[in-house]
């Protein structure tokens, strides 16, 4: 795929994201906010037996952060925690298509990072200085 069509997708799920509102009967969430740039990104999550059975998000901020918080959540329905946990930059950069350079990244990742706050917080673990492998 080329860069311009990289660029396209982002766009797309910036001006459409998908999964974005409220989720009623979530029973996992998490927030956060990127204090470089200001993007803020919300969670929750309906989880049953180990898997994400729907998720939705709530955000504002740049293209990049925004558009892989709606990725995310497209590739997180169905997958188990642990696949989720285990989830780390190579794989958010795959999932968006470019790699946004070292500026960029903590915008890219920052909806990883509030998932895998949200799981933690389910599971009643805590999150210290992110998720392993950013």
């Amino acid at each position: 795929m080329s860069t311009d069509l990289y660029k396209e997708n982002i766009l797309d799920h910036f001006r459409h994201p998908r999964n974005y509102g409220d989720l009623p009967g979530a029973n996992a969430q998490a927030r956060e906010s990127n204090i470089l740039c200001g993007d803020v990104i919300e969670m929750k999550l309906k989880i049953d037996r180990g898997r994400i059975e729907n998720i939705m998000f709530r955000g504002q901020g740049c293209a990049i952060s925004q558009a892989s918080a709606s990725m995310l959540t497209g590739f997180s329905k169905g997958k188990t925690l642990d696949e989720i946990t285990r989830l780390q930059r190579k794989e958010i950069i795959d999932l968006i298509g470019t790699d946004p350079g070292q500026a960029r990244i903590e915008c890219a990742l920052l909806g990883l990072r509030v998932l895998k706050q949200a799981i933690l917080a389910y599971q009643g673990k805590h999150i210290s200085d992110g998720p392993e492998g950013e």
